[in-house]
């Protein structure tokens, strides 16, 4: 994840405003929305899999051990698959390099959160705010940790320097980690109506993308104002 002091834009640079509806402005692309709607089906199907196999009650209940081991593994290889049709969309890439990018107001934002404060000029925030940067990269890196631990698991003896023990090992705790994090994130979509809204129509409320995320507000300005130019 790079840092940069302020803007995400080079300088000079033309950035195409949203589209708007009915006083509501684009923020995701169906491309982008359908990417997220897949990843997240994988990821649920591939945790409750999960479940299936190591909670013992659940286990009992469902039976079928090898069907269900097939389910979870095969969830899991196919859970980048939605991020690489993605990348075909310019959209998605854009936002990618979104989350990719920390800028100056990204660290105000997580040093507000760290002192409680709750208003939103005392937490500045782009298209997406420095949680949302911090929670995207650490999925992503936490989904290729699985898979490359749950490939050893399968292929035992592919790579002899690492044991089936120690994979497995890394693969049952981070599974846990993942599972609080995703039970973080779903619980901040339920408190955040709009913002579910942005992701299931793929337009949002101005006035609430003006109170969460003004840098990409003023970007967008910026953007109208260089293609009237």
């Amino acid at each position: 994840m790079r840092s940069t002091d302020g803007s995400t834009r080079p300088t000079g640079a033309v950035t195409h405003p949203p589209s708007e509806r009915d006083g509501r402005i684009r923020r995701f692309s169906r491309a982008e929305r359908l990417v997220h709607l897949a990843t997240g089906w994988l990821m649920l199907v591939c945790v409750a899999a999960a479940a299936c196999l190591y909670v013992g009650p659940l286990a009992q209940l469902v039976g079928r051990r090898h069907l269900v081991a097939n389910i979870h593994e095969f969830s899991g290889i196919l859970l980048p698959v939605p991020f690489l049709l993605g990348l075909a969309s310019s959209a998605f890439r854009a936002d990618l390099r979104r989350l990719n990018r920390f800028a100056g107001y990204d660290k105000r934002w997580l040093r507000a959160v760290r002192k409680g404060l709750t208003s939103p000029a005392s937490r500045p925030a782009g298209k997406f705010n420095a949680g949302q940067k911090i929670y995207a990269g650490w999925i992503a890196g936490a989904v290729l940790i699985m898979m490359f631990t749950g490939l050893l698991m399968w292929f035992s003896g592919f790579l002899p320097v690492i044991s089936r023990t120690s994979a497995i090992f890394i693969h049952d705790f981070l599974a846990l980690a993942i599972c609080g994090v995703l039970v973080g994130h779903m619980r901040m979509a339920y408190r955040d109506p709009e913002a579910r809204r942005g992701m299931r129509t793929g337009f949002v409320r101005r006035e609430w993308a003006r109170r969460n995320h003004p840098k990409w507000m003023e970007e967008s300005h910026s953007g109208e104002r260089n293609t009237a130019e």
